[in-house]
């Protein structure tokens, strides 16, 4: 499932959710569903934070550290 597929599932749950409830499976689907979704942009981020330089004014890159 791509995560076009998984929004789109997120959001008719939810519109379902609004509008007439959801069944117990419904709901753990959509805690599942929302899992996948916030870890892959936790992922993403990470990424691009892990590619990110700070460039001084003397014209030093310097990588970001993690906090520790």
């Amino acid at each position: 499932m791509d995560m076009n597929e998984v929004i789109a599932r997120i959001n008719e749950l939810a519109k379902k959710a609004k509008q007439e409830g959801l069944t117990p499976e419904e709901t753990a689907e959509r805690d599942k569903l929302r899992r996948i979704y916030i870890d892959s942009v936790k992922a993403s981020l990470t990424g691009h934070l892990d590619n990110t330089y700070i460039v001084r004014p003397d014209g030093t890159k310097e990588k970001l550290q993690r906090k520790q």
